[in-house]
């Protein structure tokens, strides 16, 4: 009887330690696939805090939707040039942020001469809620939209790319699409999803094996992987001009990466990194060398 229950404790105690990772799995994967979504008015304050917004309340701002991967609607906000341009750029945010995220680089981008397009990333912003496949699906929208930019602005000379973090990432991912873009900024782009959560896992002295646990729980609720998200993979082909930015003292990108995907990148490129910033952050860090770097980008490209 006493081997009995002995038995029927260790049976109970594995059930309970499986349903135990099971329920963690699924709770990791839905952390890494969602994430708290910051409202609008919160992304307002945030920039607001850290550097001059006030120019955004002047300018002539036109919002629409735009169709993007199997019709999901992208909400769009066009900047206009106070200096009447027919020159673009299409500014895409990070994880978690929404349009306001890209605002910190509008400024530098007007005085450049362009016309401004923000908007919402997938499950951001005011877009229809859902999970973040890091560039895959994302990337597929950004397509669209430069598709319907060259469809809504005729009279368009010059289209530019330009992706902070996530956005930078879902930017490198649409190039494997061949878009019909001039040239790509890329500022704390990841090349890989796995790197990421190694580093998130690693400075909180957390146990490595969580990623695949977190692997499995994603597998189970959204049919992916976290090691086919690498969007260093859709520059083997590139020919768009790149120029690579990245923080030195990145705490949530290992700053390899930027170099890892210049080295991947095919014609013309460049690789810049900035002393002390932390992750998407440069701009802020060292305003005067960001905008030198991009504007002498421009004018090779």
């Amino acid at each position: 009887m006493k081997k009995g229950r002995g038995m029927n404790v260790f049976v109970g105690a594995v059930v309970v330690l499986l349903a135990l990772t099971c329920i963690a799995s699924l709770l990791l994967a839905h952390f890494v696939m969602n994430g708290r979504r910051p409202t609008l008015e919160e992304a307002w304050e945030w920039q607001s805090a850290r550097y001059d917004t006030s120019f955004y309340e002047g300018l002539q701002k036109t919002d629409y939707l735009v169709a993007g991967y199997d019709g999901y609607e992208l909400h769009v906000e066009l900047l206009t040039n106070p200096d009447p341009t027919d020159r673009y750029v299409i500014l895409t945010h990070g994880n978690t942020n929404n349009h306001i995220g890209s605002l910190k680089y509008v400024r530098m981008y007007l005085d450049l001469g362009f016309n401004c397009i923000v908007y919402d990333m997938r499950g951001h912003g005011e877009d229809e809620p859902t999970y973040c496949t890091y560039g895959d699906l994302e990337g597929k929208d950004l397509v669209e939209l430069i598709k319907d930019m060259r469809e809504r602005y005729v009279k368009l000379t010059q289209l530019g790319l330009h992706g902070e973090s996530l956005g930078a990432s879902t930017t490198i991912e649409a190039l494997a699409y061949a878009p019909e873009v001039d040239f790509v900024v890329s500022d704390c782009a990841f090349a890989n999803v796995e790197s990421v959560l190694r580093l998130q896992l690693s400075s909180r002295h957390a146990p490595e094996f969580l990623v695949s646990l977190a692997n499995l729980g994603i597998r189970v609720l959204y049919g992916r992987s976290i090691y086919d998200m690498r969007p260093i993979d859709a520059l083997d082909k590139n020919i768009v001009p790149i120029l690579f930015i990245q923080g030195d003292a990145d705490t949530m990108v290992p700053p390899q990466s930027a170099r890892d995907l210049y080295e991947r990148a095919t014609g013309i490129r460049e690789l810049h990194y900035v002393a002390g910033a932390d992750h998407a952050e440069s701009i802020l860090v060292a305003p005067d060398e960001y905008r030198e770097t991009v504007t002498a980008f421009l004018e090779r490209v």
